[in-house]
């Protein structure tokens, strides 16, 4: 939002106007909850007001269209690049694309949406994030933590992309964690440079990742 930059986003999973919602909150730092239940404090109003303007005039197009196959986002995504200069494709999430043809199994459909949405890429010259279901195996283990081998369905996806971050906050799976509001963003995979881990902030009333350092300044 702040730089400007024109981003499409096929959201498969949630409504537009619940994405919305969720970035309202983030940009306005409003709990979602509060804003749901129309419960919004006076000191909420000015911040929602800007928020909600900086986010009018934001190039962000989103398409929630349900049963998309990968042919009309990448038809979509080539008519935003000519007309706005497309500058990053985010798919919530992959699984949920249809297939555009007969495909023997799903493991195949999914290699195959992996790799069209790669080709878009490099079409394009713009990064596609596109968010991953994982398989139930992290569930059934101690170690939570996700691996490369958790991407559901298709080592293509481990394969296709540049880029494999994972996000894990113990909080989820030990209530009494001392690393309470803390999430780890895991990079399994980095094609051009390396691997490793980072620790952000996970503000779970705006739906918002921050840098520890800004919250410690704070």
């Amino acid at each position: 939002i702040s730089k400007n930059t024109p981003v499409a986003i096929f959201s498969l999973e949630m409504s537009k106007s619940q994405l919305v919602q969720r970035m309202l909150c983030s940009e306005a730092r409003i709990d979602a909850h509060n804003l749901r239940k129309g419960r919004l404090a006076e000191k909420d109003w000015a911040p929602l007001s800007n928020a909600a303007g900086r986010l009018a005039s934001a190039p962000i197009f989103i398409d929630d269209t349900a049963g998309i196959t990968c042919l009309e986002i990448k038809a979509k995504a080539r008519r935003l690049k000519a007309q706005h200069n497309l500058g990053l494709v985010i798919i919530d999430y992959l699984q949920l694309i249809s297939s555009s043809g007969r495909i023997e199994n799903r493991q195949q459909e999914i290699s195959e949406i992996s790799r069209s949405l790669k080709g878009l890429a490099r079409e394009l010259n713009v990064p596609v994030i596109a968010v991953s279901q994982l398989s139930r195996a992290v569930e059934q283990r101690i170690e939570r933590r996700p691996r490369l081998s958790d991407l559901r369905e298709s080592g293509a996806i481990e394969q296709d992309a540049d880029l494999v971050v994972f996000i894990y906050r113990e909080e989820y799976y030990k209530p009494k964690t001392e690393k309470k509001g803390i999430a780890e963003v895991i990079i399994s995979k980095q094609r051009n440079g390396p691997t490793g881990k980072v620790e952000l902030i996970f503000v779970k009333e705006y739906a918002k990742f921050e840098n520890l350092t800004r919250i410690s300044e704070e």
